[in-house]
């Protein structure tokens, strides 16, 4: 029997399309190409330990995963507001004095900024709690960078920290990124808090995979043509369907959908993970690279926040590479060099579990490449379009898309766009 909607991608977009179609009482037959649900949120299990694909974190606040996610049975084990930042050959903390206000004066005293840029981080703070999220991703659109010289932040501040901070999580050093994502994922960071759950990214998509009925996903099942209302698999097996969701990354739902203005300029990131007898820090922050030398962006030690991520008496280590044109050896090389400096001998005794390569991680959303805007997730009659390429390049764009396209279908498909 022939589904109502069938859905290409069980990654984050996908599965919250295919539970919101099923809340809405339709039957929906996901397709996934690879071994398992989760697209770019999957996570490896590596000698005892847990290895995201690239670093990742939920932010707490963002609006749709409240809405989509049962927190408390992901586990979430959250970070420190705030950041550890090498600069000048040593750390220094800068938390959020709001949150931690018995850190505020080590905060303002750290030679990552001046005062007058502590001063406009709670004035910009106070602006973004005050605005709607609507106003924010609405706004006129530069870049990150052009709009922090705009708020009056020095260099100093900008190259130390929100360089590292922010080039991590846009996967882009020179903050080209669109001032409208900068904004919004900083109104998230200061509204909520940066989370993983203790069993690895990948329990998002497997909570939300579990809302479907069983046999819904069908892995190793990689489409290669998409029409209205069928689809027609790589080893020729044609399914139909009232609607067809395409649900993929942006470069596989570009394949599918050619023509149809898919973005598919991406960033990339490299991510190599250690495993350490002792954390190198003791408290549940982000390191940054405020110096800007070496090839390490950012560390963090994952297990010292949830400790399932790695087997009892060992910690694990994550290092993010951006920009990094290197062979595979030289930069494992590279890597352990700035670790020795940072954190001496101990780094020496540290074993590479695994290096990943990931060529097209995020879509640039620079303003020069389209920016921030909601697209449109209707292709045409009977065919739809979701991912967070359709919206803010994020977890919660992703699952927004989603709903997005569910309750498109249900529009057009004469039934009621409201949750049974």
């Amino acid at each position: 029997m022939n589904p109502d909607v069938l859905v290409v991608g069980a990654g984050v977009s996908g599965l919250v399309a295919a539970v919101e179609l099923k809340r809405r009482g339709f039957s929906v037959q996901v397709m996934e190409a690879s071994d398992n649900v989760g697209g770019r949120v999957r996570t490896d299990e590596v000698n005892g330990f847990l290895l995201d694909r690239g670093f990742q974190v939920l932010l707490t606040a963002y609006p749709e995963a409240r809405r989509c996610l049962d927190y408390r049975a992901l586990k979430l084990r959250e970070f420190e507001p705030g950041a550890i930042v090498h600069t000048q050959g040593r750390f220094h903390t800068v938390s959020d004095p709001i949150r931690r206000p018995r850190k505020a004066i080590g905060s303002v005293i750290a030679p990552v900024g001046t005062l007058n840029d502590k001063l406009l981080i709670a004035k910009l703070r106070a602006e973004l709690l005050d605005a709607e999220i609507d106003q924010i991703l609405s706004a006129p659109e530069t870049t990150t960078l052009a709009a922090l010289r705009r708020y009056g932040f020095s260099d100093r501040m900008i190259d130390r920290f929100f360089r590292p901070f922010l080039g991590g999580i846009f996967l882009d050093p020179e903050l080209q990124t669109s001032s409208r994502m900068f904004r919004f994922v900083y109104r998230m960071f200061t509204q909520g808090a940066a989370a993983i759950p203790n069993g690895g990214m990948q329990e998002i998509p497997r909570q939300l995979a579990a809302h479907l009925d069983e046999g819904s996903v069908r892995l190793n099942a990689r489409v290669q043509h998409v029409w209205e209302g069928g689809i027609r698999l790589e080893s020729g097996e044609e399914l139909f369907a009232g609607a067809v969701v395409v649900a993929c990354d942006p470069i596989h739902a570009a394949w599918l959908l050619p023509g149809d203005g898919i973005r598919t300029v991406m960033r990339g990131v490299r991510c190599l993970y250690f495993a350490a007898p002792d954390p190198p820090i003791g408290e549940r922050y982000l390191v940054l690279n405020g110096a800007g030398e070496g090839p390490i962006n950012s560390l963090c030690v994952p297990s010292a926040i949830a400790p399932g991520y790695a087997p009892p008496g060992c910690h694990l280590v994550s290092v993010t590479v951006l920009h990094a044109p290197l062979s595979e050896d030289i930069l494992i090389r590279n890597v352990r060099e700035q670790l020795l400096r940072w954190f001496g001998e101990q780094a020496n005794g540290w074993e590479l579990l695994r290096s990943y390569h990931i060529e097209n991680a995020l879509l640039d959303q620079a303003p020069a490449q389209g920016g921030v805007a909601m697209s449109s997730v209707r292709v045409r009659v009977g065919l739809y379009v979701c991912g967070d390429h359709c919206g803010t390049a994020s977890i919660n764009g992703a699952m927004l898309a989603g709903r997005r396209a569910a309750e498109a279908v249900c529009g057009e498909m004469g039934r009621s766009s409201e949750l049974l």
